[in-house]
């Protein structure tokens, strides 16, 4: 039998230090991923699972994970059913508390049994669930949990068969679980109580301007003690660290077995208020103090701000803005939809990083650990229900998604990314009033002037979600509410039709035309990548759209192609193309996120073009070749350059010279940023290097890293053109996923490294299988 630990639970002991408040255990959530048993089988029936004992024939997993590690490529995702069990210990200080397990995703229709006794069954995989296990728990041995899960197509969840599909669902419980023990009078969790604009906590903002916030808290509260509580609720906003403003509510006396709502309100003198400049977040704890002790506490992460719009401008704390974004899906190779916090984090800097204040959350409910990041970071977000080019007259179709747009805005209410509900079947023509229905429930959910929702139909919504990909016209000068280009710069340069049609190729332009080139593609179809997007943002700029979102960030799977998506700015592996340099340069060096850049779009050989292209945010460019300069520039202005906040330059050379090219930008006539390209020379070493994009290993969970092997002469320049594999090594506790040995692709090889928390002195080596290179790293 494969060894595993039992489970115990730690209890917080929290001392507070004001209102003469007395010591006393708080019980918090417990992080509940490792030590599972996983296995695919549909072979035997559920009793057949639910009766094992000896798990010694199931792998010994930690979440999150996927039932398959699936190829590069993707064109046989698997589905089917899969089992996850755990056996695992509650303390004594367990008895008499109320015991909740919170699953943040499982795909897609879970069922959980708690001691043989089934508990749940939940439909969709994208949004949370939380079990009740309270009366079934046992203290004097082991509890143990089953979950079955069925990731096959479904036609009440949705979206169309996965044959069909323009992206992958993956599958397994492929977010964290959590643990919640809680006194019996407690703040609820909003999904599992199911009540509308109610439970747990809901935070709103009726009044926000410099110099005042008023911030309006609503607390549920449910009282299972079995007799009648006095009880007040206090509210705490604290600024990194320290306490702005603290307010107690009146008291309260709640019966046994009941629940209530109570609200508050906390006046903020000099807020600081929430932007994508301006990420400024505070924590709210929240606490039941009843006889001066603290019974319950949580902690809200909210940012301050208001929205509103004045005809189709969008207003952000009274400034006028316009959002330059990116669409993403959250798959990584590999592993599918199974990432780590920290992935989910560095896939969001990596699009703020690239010059995005916005980004379009594609086409489901993505993970609370990328809300987080939205949040912490300055990207704003379109939230969006699960849905594409799938309509069922089905009623129980119909009231599923109906549920969803509710649990969706419960899950993401406090969220300050958030700037609308996209309560919208993506690409699914709806009928009006099913859209009435959504757009109505998104307003008892968020019953605010700052509720907007937006949907790719004109009718009915707030903000109209136009992608000039699906119509040859993109803009309708009839229209007059706000909008946004939702999708732009993919299909509109890759199918004739420029319709929704995606099972009609026959209108296919030349593939040289595409926005879809892999990183390996060359120099001349990369350039033409990012020609077309800049073709296309600048004309987005010609009409009165308040944002618009490229199609799209990483390139992704779409499981019934036989290649990738690739009109990704990034690639699968979230390494940048040229035309993330493009979109970099469109922030402005003096943005609290920018800094002055410049970037040499071309390869510098004998087949490079001798149009040579720079992307840069500065006011002018020298380029020099050799050391000799070829002159100094301001920006080219033309027709599809003459909206950008700052337009590439171009210089035109007369020949090929070996060597050296060097960009220096100038702002107010001082040099501030430099970039080099160099002939490439003999492949003679390679180069390790982990992608962290601002996170460091997760010391803790476990994490996932992407590992780079680049190809490297003696200056340092990347070897695009070398046909070979590389052989992964691995020292230390940890796990290399991906083909191994892999293939070279435009000069880099990568694997993915996932780690754990007993991750110590990890020695990555990689070597050639052709050439006699060869290099090792250390990451921790």
């Amino acid at each position: 039998m494969k060894k595993f630990k039992y489970i115990f639970l730690f209890i917080s002991i929290i001392l507070l230090n004001s209102c003469n408040d007395k010591e006393i255990t708080v019980l918090e959530k417990t992080n509940f991923n490792e030590n599972w048993f996983f296995t695919n089988s549909e072979n035997l029936d559920d009793n057949n699972y639910l009766q094992t004992v000896n798990f010694s024939d199931w792998d010994s997993i930690t979440l999150p994970h996927t039932p398959k590690i699936e190829p590069k490529i993707v064109n046989n995702q698997w589905q089917g059913i899969s089992w996850y069990a755990k056996t695992f210990l509650l303390s004594d200080e367990m008895k008499n508390k109320k015991l909740f397990l919170n699953f943040e995703g499982a795909m897609n229709i879970a069922e959980v049994w708690i001691n043989n006794k089934k508990l749940i069954k939940h439909q969709g995989g994208y949004l949370p669930f939380t079990v009740d296990f309270t009366d079934d728990a046992i203290f004097d041995k082991e509890n143990t949990i089953h979950v079955k899960l069925n990731n096959k197509d479904n036609p009440i969840t949705g979206p169309k068969p996965l044959k069909t599909l323009d992206f992958n669902t993956y599958g397994g419980i492929y977010r964290n679980v959590w643990l919640v023990a809680k006194n019996k009078l407690y703040i609820t969790e909003p999904i599992l109580e199911n009540k509308i604009a109610n439970g747990g906590i809901f935070v709103t903002f009726p009044e926000v301007s410099n110099e005042k916030a008023v911030i309006n808290i609503k607390t549920h509260i449910k009282n299972e003690t079995g007799k009648t509580a006095s009880l007040l609720i206090r509210n705490t906003l604290i600024d990194n660290g320290k306490e702005v403003i603290s307010v107690n509510t009146k008291n309260y006396d709640l019966d046994s077995k009941s629940n209530q709502q109570i609200a508050t309100n906390l006046n903020v003198q000099q807020p600081k208020l929430w932007s994508p400049k301006s990420p400024n977040l505070y924590d709210l704890k929240t606490e039941i103090i009843q006889n001066g002790q603290i019974i319950d506490s949580e902690i809200t992460r909210i940012g301050i701000k208001t929205m509103k719009f004045v005809g189709q401008d969008f207003y952000l704390n009274g400034e006028k803005t316009f959002l330059r974004g990116i669409n993403r899906h959250q798959e990584y190779p590999y592993v599918g939809y199974a990432l780590s916090d920290n992935a989910n984090y560095r896939d969001a800097k990596k699009i703020k990083d690239a010059g995005f204040d916005y980004v379009r959350l594609s086409h489901y409910p993505q993970s609370t650990s990328f809300m987080n990041a939205c949040d912490a970071l300055g990207l704003v977000t379109i939230d969006a229900i699960l849905g594409w080019q799938y309509f069922s007259e089905d009623k129980d179709f119909q009231n599923h998604v109906f549920k969803t747009a509710r649990d969706l805005i419960r899950r993401d209410r406090n969220h300050a990314s958030v700037i609308a509900w996209e309560v919208s079947l993506n690409e699914s023509w709806m009928p009006e009033p099913f859209i009435d229905k959504l757009t109505k429930i998104a307003k008892e959910e968020y019953p605010t002037d700052q509720c907007f929702t937006a949907g790719w139909q004109s009718y009915g919504y707030d903000i109209y979600l136009q992608a000039r990909q699906h119509r040859l016209k993109h803009y309708d000068a009839d229209l007059k509410k706000p909008y946004n280009v939702s999708e732009y710069g993919d299909w509109e340069y890759y199918a004739m039709n420029a319709g929704l049609n995606q099972d009609d190729w026959s209108g296919l332009l030349q593939q040289e035309r595409s926005s879809r080139q892999l990183r390996s593609a060359g120099e001349r179809a990369l350039l033409q990548q990012a020609t077309n997007i800049q073709e296309a943002h600048n004309d987005n700029l010609n009409t009165p759209a308040f944002a618009d979102g490229y199609w799209v960030m990483y390139d992704y799977n779409r499981g019934y192609a036989d290649d990738l998506e690739a009109s990704g700015i990034m690639d699968v592996f979230r390494i940048p193309k040229p035309a993330y340099y493009f979109y970099q340069s469109q922030r402005d060096a003096k943005d609290p996120f920018g800094k002055p850049m410049v970037y040499i779009a071309n390869n510098w050989r004998k087949n490079s073009s001798l149009n040579i292209r720079i992307f840069s945010n500065c006011e002018e460019v020298e380029l020099f070749l050799n050391g000799e300069s070829l002159g100094r520039k301001k920006p080219t202005i033309n027709t599809v350059s003459n909206n950008l906040n700052h337009p590439p330059f171009t210089f035109e050379l007369p020949k090929y010279v070996a060597g050296k090219l060097e960009a220096k930008g100038f702002l107010n006539d001082k040099i501030v940023a430099n970039y080099t390209v160099n002939s490439p020379e003999k492949a003679s070493k390679i180069k390790i290097e982990f992608d962290l994009s601002g996170r460091e290993i997760d010391e803790n969970n476990n994490d996932l890293i992407f590992v780079y092997a680049n190809i490297m002469d003696e200056n340092e320049t990347l070897i695009t053109d070398v046909v070979d594999k590389i052989k992964f090594e691995l020292t230390g506790n940890a796990q290399l996923i991906g083909e191994n040995p892999v293939n070279i692709e435009a000069g880099i090889a990568t694997i993915l490294l996932k780690t754990n928390k007993n991750t110590q002195n990890i020695e990555i080596k990689a070597k050639t299988i052709d050439a006699n290179l060869a290099s090792s790293s250390k990451i921790k």
